[in-house]
């Protein structure tokens, strides 16, 4: 009997204990339940609260405001401005949002801010330091227009003679200082002993604010250059994958620049220079007939052709020894992405319209219907 009642009582025991760690499971994975549920409701709440306080205040707001940030604003200080000025909705979440994301060198100024703008839109803005001036006066310098031709224009809008413009461009130490300054895009490439000018193609065709009634021709140079940094800049890539240079790309956009009468017309020329080139057929055309003068042209004649000179393209293969004008933004992107074509030639007529052909015969054709 002793035996069987301690078999019992042991029995009983290992039940209870049996349940005991069902009961502490049940407690365990009710409680582990419950702060999954708090944690799992506490990130909702928390990721719409960062997600509301992270969009723009009002995207569809139209308003600018003016924001004064001064010299020696911390983060926590040039949040609690932007919430004051009504820019963001929560200083706390901004200033969360920069630390997060490791952003820093804000610079101080006033700025014209918009309720618009996302968090990301106002961090850069603060970062490149874009402080809302109005400008005294704009220089536009149209595209397509050769060294020369810049200078009149800066001359005629700005203090700068065409002489001491030129004179600057042209200086050697200038030139060996601005390929320090710019080393993406001026490469010893422009110091090439056939290159006419060595800043010839790579002052941008824009429209340039100043702040002062006088600029130096090292601002205005320096605005020029930033701008065919920007614009070439996207490209880099493109260059590198297919061993090409900055100095092509400008050289090549600029034929088109000074060739095209639409923005179809450069990608669908960009094509037959590219056929051309493959071919080994020299390009032949009339604006690099003019450069090589030193002239304008307003017609090319056979006698023209003659000139002995690398920018001749009817006498030399490929491009140019370096760019011919200043080309714009479509024409470079044209290089990068022409039209696909078998077209080798074309021609403009009268009103400036091109056409185009694959074959010698179908040009000649052309020549005889639109221009003789």
């Amino acid at each position: 009997m002793e035996n069987g009642s301690k078999k019992e009582i042991m029995f009983d025991r290992m039940r209870e204990k049996k349940k005991e760690v069902k009961m502490v499971r049940k407690i365990v994975f009710r409680i582990t339940l419950a702060l999954l549920s708090i944690v799992l409701i506490g990130s909702l709440i928390i990721f719409n609260y960062m997600s509301k306080g992270l969009k723009a205040y009002d995207p569809k707001s139209e308003e600018m405001i003016e924001v004064e940030i001064p010299i020696g604003s911390g983060i926590t200080n040039i949040a609690a401005i932007l919430e004051e000025e009504g820019v963001v909705k929560s200083a706390r979440l901004f200033k969360y949002y920069v630390k997060f994301n490791n952003e820093s060198k804000f610079q101080a100024g006033t700025y014209e801010l918009s309720k618009a703008m996302t968090p990301d839109e106002i961090v850069k803005s603060l970062k490149t330091g874009t402080v809302y001036r109005e400008p005294v006066f704009t220089l536009t310098i149209p595209e397509g227009l050769a060294l020369e031709e810049i200078a009149e224009v800066i001359e005629k809008g700005t203090g700068i003679t065409a002489e001491s413009f030129l004179e600057y461009v042209n200086d050697e130490e200038t030139i060996k200082n601005l390929m320090n300054d710019y080393p993406t895009i001026l490469t010893d490439e422009i110091l090439q002993e056939e290159v006419k000018f060595p800043l010839e193609g790579y002052l941008f065709p824009a429209t340039y604010p100043f702040f002062e009634e006088n600029p130096s021709v090292d601002e205005v140079v320096a605005s020029m250059l930033d701008a065919t940094e920007n614009a070439v800049l996207p490209f880099l890539g493109f260059l590198e994958e297919n061993e090409k240079s900055v100095h092509w790309l400008l050289t090549f956009a600029s034929l088109l620049e000074k060739e095209a009468t639409a923005q179809a017309d450069r990608e669908t020329i960009a094509s037959v220079f590219y056929n051309r080139i493959d071919e080994g057929m020299p390009l032949q055309t009339d604006p690099t007939v003019a450069y090589a003068h030193g002239e304008h042209l307003s017609r090319t004649y056979y006698k023209d052709l003659e000139i002995d000179d690398p920018y001749n393209t009817y006498k030399y293969k490929g491009l140019t020894p370096g760019p011919i004008a200043g080309a714009g933004q479509t024409s470079i992107e044209a290089v990068i992405d022409p039209s696909d074509t078998d077209y080798l030639y074309f021609l403009a007529d009268k009103k400036g319209i091109n056409h185009f052909a694959k074959t010698h015969e179908d040009h000649l054709s052309n020549r005889a219907k639109y221009i003789d």
